[in-house]
Protein backbone atom coordinates (compact mmCIF):
# COMPACT_ATOMS: atom_id res chain seq x y z
CA UNK A 1 0.00 0.00 0.00
CA UNK A 2 1.20 3.87 -0.27
CA UNK A 3 1.90 6.63 1.83
CA UNK A 4 -1.90 7.37 2.43
CA UNK A 5 -2.20 3.68 4.52
CA UNK A 6 1.19 4.75 6.11
CA UNK A 7 -0.18 7.87 7.29
CA UNK A 8 -3.34 6.03 8.46
CA UNK A 9 -2.00 3.48 10.30
CA UNK A 10 -0.31 5.11 13.44
CA UNK A 11 0.13 2.83 16.17
CA UNK A 12 1.34 5.63 18.73
CA UNK A 13 0.72 9.19 17.36
CA UNK A 14 2.72 11.35 19.53
CA UNK A 15 1.87 14.52 18.31
CA UNK A 16 -1.40 15.70 17.79
CA UNK A 17 -3.51 18.75 17.07
CA UNK A 18 -6.78 19.22 18.81
CA UNK A 19 -9.49 21.70 17.29
CA UNK A 20 -12.31 23.06 19.48
CA UNK A 21 -15.21 25.65 17.77
CA UNK A 22 -17.58 25.85 21.22
CA UNK A 23 -21.40 27.02 20.81
CA UNK A 24 -20.11 30.61 21.48
CA UNK A 25 -18.70 30.55 18.03
CA UNK A 26 -16.20 33.02 19.13
CA UNK A 27 -13.04 31.44 17.14
CA UNK A 28 -11.24 28.29 17.33
CA UNK A 29 -8.98 27.03 19.65
CA UNK A 30 -5.90 25.31 18.16
CA UNK A 31 -3.61 23.25 20.43
CA UNK A 32 -0.43 20.96 19.38
CA UNK A 33 0.01 18.29 21.94
CA UNK A 34 3.22 15.88 22.54
CA UNK A 35 2.38 12.54 23.94
CA UNK A 36 4.94 10.60 26.24
CA UNK A 37 5.70 6.89 25.31
CA UNK A 38 3.08 6.90 28.34
CA UNK A 39 0.42 8.79 26.90
CA UNK A 40 1.51 11.67 28.44
CA UNK A 41 -0.02 15.04 26.87
CA UNK A 42 2.19 17.72 27.52
CA UNK A 43 0.69 21.29 24.90
CA UNK A 44 3.47 22.35 22.92
CA UNK A 45 1.70 25.33 21.36
CA UNK A 46 -1.89 26.95 21.60
CA UNK A 47 -3.72 29.90 19.99
CA UNK A 48 -6.96 30.96 19.37
CA UNK A 49 -8.19 32.00 15.83
CA UNK A 50 -11.12 34.40 16.18
CA UNK A 51 -13.81 33.98 13.74
CA UNK A 52 -14.95 37.63 11.59
CA UNK A 53 -17.89 38.89 12.08
CA UNK A 54 -19.17 38.29 8.98
CA UNK A 55 -18.13 33.91 9.65
CA UNK A 56 -19.07 34.47 13.27
CA UNK A 57 -22.90 35.73 12.96
CA UNK A 58 -23.66 33.13 9.84
CA UNK A 59 -22.70 30.37 12.25
CA UNK A 60 -24.88 31.24 15.13
CA UNK A 61 -27.67 32.30 12.24
CA UNK A 62 -27.50 28.48 11.58
CA UNK A 63 -27.45 27.37 14.86
CA UNK A 64 -30.29 29.35 15.73
CA UNK A 65 -32.68 29.53 12.64
CA UNK A 66 -35.78 26.92 12.77
CA UNK A 67 -35.09 26.11 9.20
CA UNK A 68 -32.00 26.16 7.68
CA UNK A 69 -30.67 27.38 3.85
CA UNK A 70 -28.97 24.22 2.16
CA UNK A 71 -26.65 26.00 0.43
CA UNK A 72 -26.07 28.43 3.31
CA UNK A 73 -24.88 25.34 5.23
CA UNK A 74 -23.31 23.44 2.83
CA UNK A 75 -20.91 26.12 2.03
CA UNK A 76 -20.22 26.92 5.78
CA UNK A 77 -18.75 23.18 6.40
CA UNK A 78 -16.40 23.89 3.35
CA UNK A 79 -15.66 27.17 4.73
CA UNK A 80 -14.65 25.80 7.80
CA UNK A 81 -12.78 23.03 6.76
CA UNK A 82 -10.85 25.70 5.14
CA UNK A 83 -10.49 27.60 8.26
CA UNK A 84 -9.47 25.05 10.20
CA UNK A 85 -6.82 24.30 8.40
CA UNK A 86 -5.43 27.34 7.95
CA UNK A 87 -5.34 27.36 12.04
CA UNK A 88 -3.35 24.23 12.00
CA UNK A 89 -1.11 25.04 9.45
CA UNK A 90 -0.68 28.74 10.91
CA UNK A 91 0.32 27.77 14.78
CA UNK A 92 2.91 25.13 12.96
CA UNK A 93 4.21 27.54 11.64
CA UNK A 94 4.27 30.01 14.10
CA UNK A 95 5.38 27.34 16.86
CA UNK A 96 8.53 26.32 14.24
CA UNK A 97 6.57 22.91 14.26
CA UNK A 98 6.30 21.28 10.81
CA UNK A 99 3.13 19.18 9.19
CA UNK A 100 4.96 15.96 8.47
CA UNK A 101 5.97 16.08 12.23
CA UNK A 102 1.98 16.15 13.34
CA UNK A 103 0.26 12.45 13.26
CA UNK A 104 -3.11 13.38 13.85
CA UNK A 105 -5.42 16.03 14.11
CA UNK A 106 -8.84 15.69 16.35
CA UNK A 107 -11.45 18.47 15.34
CA UNK A 108 -14.50 18.50 16.85
CA UNK A 109 -16.11 20.36 14.08
CA UNK A 110 -19.02 23.68 14.75
CA UNK A 111 -22.01 22.00 16.04
CA UNK A 112 -24.80 23.55 14.27
CA UNK A 113 -27.61 21.22 15.87
CA UNK A 114 -27.55 18.58 18.80
CA UNK A 115 -30.82 16.86 19.43
CA UNK A 116 -29.83 14.11 21.88
CA UNK A 117 -33.78 13.61 22.76
CA UNK A 118 -34.85 11.14 20.43
CA UNK A 119 -38.18 12.15 18.91
CA UNK A 120 -41.09 10.52 16.50
CA UNK A 121 -39.77 11.01 13.15
CA UNK A 122 -40.89 9.18 9.85
CA UNK A 123 -42.15 6.52 12.06
CA UNK A 124 -39.12 6.13 14.41
CA UNK A 125 -37.23 7.50 17.62
CA UNK A 126 -34.28 9.68 16.13
CA UNK A 127 -31.60 11.28 18.31
CA UNK A 128 -29.69 13.42 16.66
CA UNK A 129 -26.26 15.73 16.14
CA UNK A 130 -24.58 17.87 13.17
CA UNK A 131 -20.82 18.92 13.45
CA UNK A 132 -19.64 20.75 10.74
CA UNK A 133 -15.90 21.77 9.64
CA UNK A 134 -15.40 19.99 6.22
CA UNK A 135 -12.69 17.03 7.56
CA UNK A 136 -12.07 16.30 3.82
CA UNK A 137 -10.80 20.17 3.40
CA UNK A 138 -8.45 19.53 6.61
CA UNK A 139 -6.85 16.68 5.96
CA UNK A 140 -5.84 17.64 2.13
CA UNK A 141 -4.96 21.21 3.08
CA UNK A 142 -2.20 19.86 5.61
CA UNK A 143 -1.58 16.42 4.68
CA UNK A 144 -2.94 15.30 8.25
CA UNK A 145 -5.13 12.38 8.96
CA UNK A 146 -8.29 13.92 10.52
CA UNK A 147 -10.33 12.25 13.08
CA UNK A 148 -13.96 14.19 13.06
CA UNK A 149 -17.41 13.83 14.19
CA UNK A 150 -16.91 12.47 17.49
CA UNK A 151 -20.40 12.69 18.97
CA UNK A 152 -22.90 10.44 16.56
CA UNK A 153 -21.26 7.28 17.87
CA UNK A 154 -22.15 7.49 20.90
CA UNK A 155 -25.54 8.84 19.94
CA UNK A 156 -25.51 5.44 18.01
CA UNK A 157 -25.05 3.42 21.33
CA UNK A 158 -28.05 4.87 22.78
CA UNK A 159 -26.26 8.22 24.48
CA UNK A 160 -26.22 11.77 24.39
CA UNK A 161 -23.27 12.33 22.36
CA UNK A 162 -22.13 14.60 25.00
CA UNK A 163 -20.36 15.68 27.24
CA UNK A 164 -17.64 13.96 24.95
CA UNK A 165 -14.44 14.76 27.13
CA UNK A 166 -15.22 13.52 30.96
CA UNK A 167 -12.76 10.49 30.00
CA UNK A 168 -10.14 12.67 29.20
CA UNK A 169 -11.06 14.44 32.27
CA UNK A 170 -10.58 11.73 33.99
CA UNK A 171 -7.41 10.97 32.68
CA UNK A 172 -6.16 14.81 33.33
CA UNK A 173 -7.12 14.79 36.94
CA UNK A 174 -8.46 12.21 38.53
CA UNK A 175 -6.92 12.21 42.36
CA UNK A 176 -6.52 9.37 44.49
CA UNK A 177 -7.93 10.93 48.08
CA UNK A 178 -9.64 14.42 46.36
CA UNK A 179 -12.82 14.20 45.40
CA UNK A 180 -12.98 17.06 41.97
CA UNK A 181 -15.16 17.94 39.73
CA UNK A 182 -14.21 19.44 36.60
CA UNK A 183 -16.40 22.55 34.96
CA UNK A 184 -15.97 23.84 31.94
CA UNK A 185 -17.77 27.08 31.15
CA UNK A 186 -17.91 28.13 27.77
CA UNK A 187 -21.34 28.72 25.87
CA UNK A 188 -22.88 26.10 27.52
CA UNK A 189 -21.82 24.72 31.09
CA UNK A 190 -20.61 21.03 31.72
CA UNK A 191 -19.31 19.38 35.11
CA UNK A 192 -17.54 16.31 35.20
CA UNK A 193 -17.40 14.74 38.87
CA UNK A 194 -14.02 12.39 39.58
CA UNK A 195 -14.57 10.37 43.07
CA UNK A 196 -11.44 10.72 44.94
CA UNK A 197 -10.14 7.37 43.88
CA UNK A 198 -12.32 6.58 41.67
CA UNK A 199 -12.51 4.27 38.38
CA UNK A 200 -13.52 6.01 34.69
CA UNK A 201 -16.63 4.00 35.35
CA UNK A 202 -17.38 6.00 37.99
CA UNK A 203 -17.47 9.34 36.14
CA UNK A 204 -20.58 11.38 36.65
CA UNK A 205 -20.95 14.22 33.79
CA UNK A 206 -23.39 16.29 32.35
CA UNK A 207 -24.52 19.44 31.13
CA UNK A 208 -25.35 21.97 33.93
CA UNK A 209 -26.88 24.37 32.06
CA UNK A 210 -26.14 27.77 30.26
CA UNK A 211 -22.45 29.22 30.66
CA UNK A 212 -21.72 32.29 28.91
CA UNK A 213 -24.13 32.08 26.25
CA UNK A 214 -26.60 34.10 27.90
CA UNK A 215 -24.34 36.88 29.41
CA UNK A 216 -22.71 37.55 25.96
CA UNK A 217 -25.78 37.22 24.09
CA UNK A 218 -26.92 40.38 26.27
CA UNK A 219 -24.11 42.10 26.75
CA UNK A 220 -23.71 42.63 22.71
CA UNK A 221 -27.57 43.57 22.40
CA UNK A 222 -26.83 46.26 25.80
CA UNK A 223 -23.64 47.28 23.72
CA UNK A 224 -25.09 47.62 20.43
CA UNK A 225 -23.18 44.49 18.70
CA UNK A 226 -20.11 46.61 20.11
CA UNK A 227 -18.90 44.21 22.67
CA UNK A 228 -18.92 40.31 22.75
CA UNK A 229 -18.44 39.34 26.28
CA UNK A 230 -18.58 40.44 30.04
CA UNK A 231 -15.05 41.26 30.27
CA UNK A 232 -13.97 40.03 33.44
CA UNK A 233 -17.56 40.31 34.48
CA UNK A 234 -17.33 44.11 34.92
CA UNK A 235 -20.55 45.47 34.32
CA UNK A 236 -22.14 42.31 36.22
CA UNK A 237 -20.15 43.33 38.93
CA UNK A 238 -21.99 46.94 39.15
CA UNK A 239 -25.68 45.55 39.29
CA UNK A 240 -27.28 43.65 41.82
CA UNK A 241 -29.20 40.68 41.49
CA UNK A 242 -32.90 40.50 41.29
CA UNK A 243 -33.48 37.31 42.86
CA UNK A 244 -37.14 37.38 41.87
CA UNK A 245 -36.03 36.92 38.54
CA UNK A 246 -33.42 34.50 39.51
CA UNK A 247 -35.80 32.81 41.46
CA UNK A 248 -38.20 32.49 38.51
CA UNK A 249 -35.48 31.34 35.79
CA UNK A 250 -34.28 28.72 38.04
CA UNK A 251 -37.52 26.84 37.79
CA UNK A 252 -36.98 26.19 33.99
CA UNK A 253 -37.41 22.05 33.66
CA UNK A 254 -33.64 21.36 32.26
CA UNK A 255 -32.57 21.93 35.83
CA UNK A 256 -34.94 19.35 37.52
CA UNK A 257 -33.87 16.59 35.27
CA UNK A 258 -31.49 13.97 36.11
CA UNK A 259 -28.45 13.19 34.44
CA UNK A 260 -27.59 11.58 32.05
CA UNK A 261 -28.83 14.90 29.94
CA UNK A 262 -27.09 17.41 27.75
CA UNK A 263 -28.18 21.18 26.56
CA UNK A 264 -27.12 24.10 24.07
CA UNK A 265 -28.26 26.80 22.03
CA UNK A 266 -32.01 25.05 21.48
CA UNK A 267 -32.61 25.91 24.86
CA UNK A 268 -30.44 28.53 26.05
CA UNK A 269 -29.98 30.15 23.24
CA UNK A 270 -31.09 33.94 21.82
CA UNK A 271 -34.61 32.93 22.33
CA UNK A 272 -34.21 32.55 26.36
CA UNK A 273 -31.72 35.66 26.61
CA UNK A 274 -34.57 37.74 24.80
CA UNK A 275 -37.18 36.89 26.63
CA UNK A 276 -34.44 37.29 29.64
CA UNK A 277 -34.08 40.81 28.24
CA UNK A 278 -37.35 41.83 27.72
CA UNK A 279 -39.02 40.80 30.68
CA UNK A 280 -36.15 42.43 33.19
CA UNK A 281 -36.00 45.34 31.37
CA UNK A 282 -40.09 45.57 31.43
CA UNK A 283 -39.35 44.93 35.35
CA UNK A 284 -37.67 48.05 36.10
CA UNK A 285 -34.24 46.07 36.34
CA UNK A 286 -30.80 47.69 35.05
CA UNK A 287 -28.81 46.93 32.12
CA UNK A 288 -26.07 45.84 35.07
CA UNK A 289 -28.92 44.12 37.08
CA UNK A 290 -29.59 41.97 34.11
CA UNK A 291 -26.24 40.87 33.38
CA UNK A 292 -25.42 40.41 37.30
CA UNK A 293 -28.75 37.98 37.57
CA UNK A 294 -27.52 36.32 34.21
CA UNK A 295 -23.91 35.98 35.66
CA UNK A 296 -25.78 34.92 38.74
CA UNK A 297 -27.67 32.31 36.98
CA UNK A 298 -24.53 30.34 35.55
CA UNK A 299 -23.35 29.82 39.16
CA UNK A 300 -26.79 28.96 40.75
CA UNK A 301 -27.48 26.46 38.44
CA UNK A 302 -23.86 24.61 38.54
CA UNK A 303 -24.19 25.03 42.21
CA UNK A 304 -27.96 23.26 42.09
CA UNK A 305 -26.75 20.86 40.06
CA UNK A 306 -24.05 19.66 42.61
CA UNK A 307 -26.59 19.87 44.93
CA UNK A 308 -28.87 17.39 43.48
CA UNK A 309 -27.36 15.36 40.59
CA UNK A 310 -23.91 14.76 42.52
CA UNK A 311 -23.24 11.90 45.69
CA UNK A 312 -21.43 14.64 47.65
CA UNK A 313 -19.80 18.11 46.71
CA UNK A 314 -16.97 17.93 45.30
CA UNK A 315 -13.39 19.17 47.51
CA UNK A 316 -12.02 20.83 44.52
CA UNK A 317 -13.67 22.38 41.81
CA UNK A 318 -11.62 23.17 38.89
CA UNK A 319 -12.73 25.53 36.26
CA UNK A 320 -12.29 25.96 32.05
CA UNK A 321 -13.36 27.14 29.51
CA UNK A 322 -13.84 31.30 28.42
CA UNK A 323 -15.99 31.71 31.84
CA UNK A 324 -12.91 31.23 34.05
CA UNK A 325 -11.42 34.78 33.49
CA UNK A 326 -14.69 35.99 34.99
CA UNK A 327 -14.09 37.28 37.97
CA UNK A 328 -17.84 38.07 39.14
CA UNK A 329 -18.77 34.48 38.10
CA UNK A 330 -15.83 32.90 39.64
CA UNK A 331 -16.82 34.86 42.88
CA UNK A 332 -20.54 33.65 42.61
CA UNK A 333 -19.60 30.17 41.94
CA UNK A 334 -17.05 30.47 45.28
CA UNK A 335 -20.03 32.17 47.49
CA UNK A 336 -22.25 29.19 46.17
CA UNK A 337 -20.05 26.66 47.21
CA UNK A 338 -18.00 27.39 50.36
CA UNK A 339 -17.33 24.25 51.19
CA UNK A 340 -15.31 23.84 47.95
CA UNK A 341 -11.85 25.26 46.45
CA UNK A 342 -12.68 26.73 43.41
CA UNK A 343 -9.34 27.14 41.70
CA UNK A 344 -8.55 26.40 37.65
CA UNK A 345 -6.97 23.98 35.57
CA UNK A 346 -4.03 25.93 34.91
CA UNK A 347 -3.05 25.45 38.80
CA UNK A 348 -2.87 21.67 38.04
CA UNK A 349 -0.66 22.17 34.87
CA UNK A 350 -3.22 22.18 31.99
CA UNK A 351 -3.95 25.39 30.41
CA UNK A 352 -7.47 26.34 31.11
CA UNK A 353 -8.28 28.48 27.85
CA UNK A 354 -6.52 25.02 25.86
CA UNK A 355 -8.24 22.41 27.68
CA UNK A 356 -10.89 21.54 25.98
CA UNK A 357 -8.92 21.65 22.43
CA UNK A 358 -6.31 19.63 24.44
CA UNK A 359 -8.96 17.24 25.37
CA UNK A 360 -9.65 16.69 21.23
CA UNK A 361 -6.47 16.07 20.73
CA UNK A 362 -6.48 13.11 23.45
CA UNK A 363 -9.70 11.68 22.15
CA UNK A 364 -8.00 11.56 18.10
CA UNK A 365 -5.08 9.51 19.72
CA UNK A 366 -7.74 6.90 21.55
CA UNK A 367 -9.41 6.51 18.37
CA UNK A 368 -5.96 5.92 16.53
CA UNK A 369 -5.23 3.19 19.30
CA UNK A 370 -8.62 1.28 18.81
CA UNK A 371 -9.24 2.46 22.19
CA UNK A 372 -12.86 3.61 23.04
CA UNK A 373 -13.38 7.56 24.10
CA UNK A 374 -16.71 7.66 25.53
CA UNK A 375 -17.84 7.49 29.14
CA UNK A 376 -21.70 5.68 28.92
CA UNK A 377 -21.85 6.47 32.39
CA UNK A 378 -21.88 10.21 31.58
CA UNK A 379 -23.47 10.18 28.19
CA UNK A 380 -25.79 7.24 28.97
CA UNK A 381 -24.53 4.95 26.07
CA UNK A 382 -25.46 1.43 26.61
CA UNK A 383 -21.62 0.66 26.05
CA UNK A 384 -17.90 2.07 25.32
CA UNK A 385 -17.15 3.19 21.66
CA UNK A 386 -14.89 3.77 19.58
CA UNK A 387 -15.48 7.64 18.86
CA UNK A 388 -15.26 9.39 15.64
CA UNK A 389 -14.57 9.07 11.86
CA UNK A 390 -11.42 8.89 10.09
CA UNK A 391 -10.23 10.89 7.00
CA UNK A 392 -7.06 9.79 6.13
CA UNK A 393 -4.60 12.02 4.12
CA UNK A 394 -1.42 11.17 2.08
CA UNK A 395 0.83 13.72 4.29
CA UNK A 396 1.67 15.91 1.22
CA UNK A 397 0.04 19.57 2.05
CA UNK A 398 -1.73 20.90 -0.67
Amino acid sequence: MGSSASKFRIAKPRRVVGLMSGTSADGLDTAIVDFSPSGTPSLAAFATYPYTHSVRRRILDLARAKTVDLNELTRMDFLLGELFADAVIALASDAGVSLDSIDLIGSHGQTVRHLPEPRRFCGRNVAATMQIAQPAIIAQRTGVTTISDFRPRDIAAGGHGAPLVPLTDWMLFSHKRITRAVQNIGGIANVTYLPAGGASDEIIAFDTGPGNMIIDHLIAQISGGKKRYDRGGAHAAKGEVCNKTLTRLMRNAYFKRNPPKTTGRELFGSDFAEKLLKQARSGGLSDSDILATATNLTAASIADAYRKHLPKLPDEVILCGGGHRNATLVAAIQDRLPTSRVTATDDLGVDADAKEAISFAMLARLTALGAAGNAPSATGASCPVILGTITPADGTPR
